[in-house]
């Protein structure tokens, strides 16, 4: 297994269908994280294709200027989904308890997650969706910052640094191949933009801008 039991604890393990029972209509990132995110979704994702938002909300951060063939939503509350005028369908799961995704192989050109990473207990097994329903050559972009539900962040990330959380999504990307027998994905990508500004002050309130991590990579065929 990519990780201990140990590593996939969370400090509230109550159910996390519980925890997003309510809809929360803020964004979790500053506008100079959502400026790049966006940024690169326009660099990297192409006009009408179809593209999963994975652990959406209500805001999907996709370019306005381009129009996809399709955007699917997945998150964990209804009523963020229903308010996300960009996606043209959703639907709720806990993939922290059902882990197949219900879609068939290779049916999506890109799969995107933005700040949500943290709180997947089987990364291993997602990742291995992801890769299953990304048609050859299709791209898969994780991008999060040092922000988090902190007693719903798992050990592995909860303790780490930034530097490490890089590392780690890097795993789950590599583990795909390692363990299915599978080509995998390509190498690995990463684009970081680091905080002037020390994390703990930023927590106090000091400001500086919020850190932007994007680990990326393409299903290879």
């Amino acid at each position: 297994m990519l990780l201990q039991a140990n590593q996939r604890m969370k400090l509230d393990d109550s159910d996390d269908r519980l925890f997003y029972s309510y809809p929360r209509f803020v964004t979790h990132v500053d506008e100079g994280f959502i400026d790049q995110l966006t940024n690169l979704y326009r660099d990297r994702l192409k006009p009408n294709t179809r593209i999963l938002d994975m652990m959406s909300s209500w805001v999907s951060h996709l370019p306005q200027d381009i129009e996809f063939a399709h955007v699917e939503g997945h998150g964990m509350n209804e009523e963020e989904l229903a308010k996300n005028r960009q996606l043209n369908h959703y639907f709720v799961q806990d993939l922290n308890k059902d882990l197949k995704l219900p879609f068939p192989d290779k049916d999506f050109d890109a799969v995107v997650n933005c700040v949500s990473i943290q709180y997947l207990q089987y990364p291993d097994a997602i990742f291995y969706e992801i890769y299953r329903i990304l048609k050859p050559g299709g791209i898969a972009i994780i991008s999060f910052s040092n922000r988090m539900f902190y007693q719903k962040a798992i050990s592995a990330w909860r303790d780490g640094s930034e530097t490490s959380r890089v590392e780690l999504v890097k795993r789950y990307f590599d583990s795909v191949k390692s363990a299915n027998e599978v080509p995998g994905f390509s190498q690995v990508e990463v684009i970081s933009q680091k905080s002037n500004v020390p994390s703990f002050l930023q927590m106090l309130g000091f400001g500086g801008g919020d850190p932007f991590y994007a680990v990326i990579a393409y299903r290879q065929v």
